[in-house]
């Protein structure tokens, strides 16, 4: 019976099946992300920027606006846009197929109304052939099985990740999607500083600590496919060795990073129990080879 409920919450996503709507909704994300980030307080590495997965999709959280707050939700089993402000007033916006360019004329003109005046810069970041979000009429797509499916697997994979966080002791981040990557990440940190591995914007403050970063994300066109992976950051010598388990885990040089495929996890015998060994068994590997000095349980 245990398993039987896993794996129905952990469904098949494979990328090729929805790759218009997944681009679509990565352009959705970037526009309420970017609102996000222009009315955030600036936090480390970049985690004013960051969304969260909520029990309906996903969500910016709770965003200053002079006295009042307001927030915006992709609700991926109703399948609408709702903007809530903290003096109840609310729009929302139908997930239906339409262009990133009428749904960012609509989520502007949603703020407008509910007295909300915010600039974002209208090009999206992290992707190859950005179109800057008032021209894109190319991204059109919105499946809502494929937009429900991918709720299922973020909700799997947020609860796994904030197991995973719950005893670690020294900083770290929340459990995180982030409207660039179009991925949900978990990031902890040593303690010691890093040198950038660029002088980039996005790279010069996300990567000024040393970390071991750890996520999932449905795929792209370096690996067409989801996954989950792990990567530490400065890149300790001899990383590719790591026996890093399940079996099914596996070095990409491509990457930089150990990856394990959504497919074996999804059909492992307990899925969380797959990505949980794939975690834990990466981040001791990449703290010892980093010679991490980790306080006692």
């Amino acid at each position: 019976m245990s398993t039987r409920i896993e794996n129905q919450a952990w469904p098949a996503l494979p990328l090729g099946e929805w790759r218009a709507t997944c681009d679509t909704l990565h352009m959705y994300a970037q526009i309420a992300g970017k609102i996000r980030l222009a009315l955030s307080p600036p936090e480390p590495e970049w985690a004013h920027a960051a969304m969260y997965v909520s029990p309906l999709g996903l969500t910016t959280g709770p965003m200053p606006y002079h006295d009042r707050t307001f927030q915006i939700d992709f609700d991926f089993v109703a399948h609408r846009v709702d903007l809530v402000v903290s003096d109840g007033q609310r729009r929302s916006i139908p997930l239906v197929p339409r262009s990133v360019q009428a749904f960012y004329r609509l989520t502007m003109q949603a703020l407008h109304e509910l007295g909300i005046e915010v600039h974002v810069w209208p090009m999206p970041v992290e992707v190859a052939n950005p179109i800057r979000f008032d021209e894109d009429v190319t991204h059109a797509a919105y499946d809502p099985v494929y937009a429900e499916r991918f709720h299922r697997v973020l909700v799997a994979v947020d609860s796994v990740l904030k197991e995973h966080r719950a005893p670690f002791r020294l900083r770290h981040t929340l459990v995180q999607f982030f409207f660039g990557s179009f991925d949900v990440a978990y990031a902890r940190y040593s303690g010691r500083p890093a040198t950038p591995p660029s002088n980039d914007l996005i790279m010069r403050r996300a990567m000024d600590a040393e970390e071991v970063c750890a996520g999932f994300w449905p795929g792209d066109d370096r690996f067409p496919e989801p996954a989950f992976w792990c990567y530490a950051f400065p890149k300790p010598d001899g990383v590719e060795k790591l026996a890093v388990r399940p079996d099914a885990a596996f070095w990409s040089d491509a990457l930089g990073e150990f990856v394990i495929r959504y497919e074996d996890v999804r059909n492992a015998p307990s899925p969380p129990a797959a990505l949980r060994e794939f975690l834990t068994s990466a981040f001791e590997g990449f703290s010892r080879l980093a010679k991490w000095e980790l306080p006692s349980p």
